[in-house]
């Protein structure tokens, strides 16, 4: 059983359904953790995992209790910590070798095709304008100019969905005590 399931009630509940029921800790508890989290900006802040942090490392900085790491798997939907997370730079690599046979490999196949619709700027002000792009098929690629398109590789792909799990949630030291409680509650 998962650590994040320790914890969970016990149900019981007819898994191969053949009139035999089972008793199993009830995971569906997270989702009633999540929505009552769920839409409130102000209590979170985020933070960019490195190379090497460890969920239990970030709950120690921020809570002072590497054991509160399972807050940081609820608020930010964390199922499965090793597929969930980013990937440290050889862990990648292999995972790209074993999915696609070699990085090589990864880099020649294509992906998908995108269409630029706006490049990154930057305003007078400093503000960052991101780039806007949308995903579009061979034919609509084939028909847009140089400046207007790319192709997107297996690679880069893999790599922007791996970049995309750095950024996580943390819930403000403030309202933990009250995630706390509300979490315990549930359980009972």
């Amino acid at each position: 059983m998962p650590f994040f399931f320790n914890k969970h009630p016990s149900i019981s509940y007819d898994l191969l359904k053949n009139s035999r029921p089972k008793t199993i800790q009830n995971p569906l508890v997270r989702y009633r953790l999540q929505e009552v989290l769920k839409n409130k900006a102000a209590l979170y802040y985020t933070h960019d995992l490195r190379e090497g942090q460890s969920v239990q490392y970030i709950a120690q900085r921020y809570y002072g209790d590497s054991t509160l790491d399972w807050v940081i798997y609820v608020v930010n939907n964390i199922i499965d910590p090793q597929y969930d997370l980013p990937l440290g730079y050889q862990d990648f690599i292999n995972y790209v070798k074993g999915k696609y046979g070699s990085v090589e490999s990864a880099l020649n196949g294509v992906h998908h095709y995108e269409q630029i619709l706006q490049s990154q700027s930057v305003r007078f002000d400093g503000t960052i304008l991101p780039e806007k792009y949308i995903t579009v098929d061979a034919t609509t690629y084939a028909g847009l100019s140089a400046t207007e398109k790319r192709e997107v590789s297996n690679f880069t792909y893999e790599e922007r969905l791996n970049e995309s799990k750095r950024t996580i949630k943390i819930l403000h030291k403030d309202y933990l005590t009250q995630f706390l409680a509300e979490a315990e509650s549930i359980f009972e």
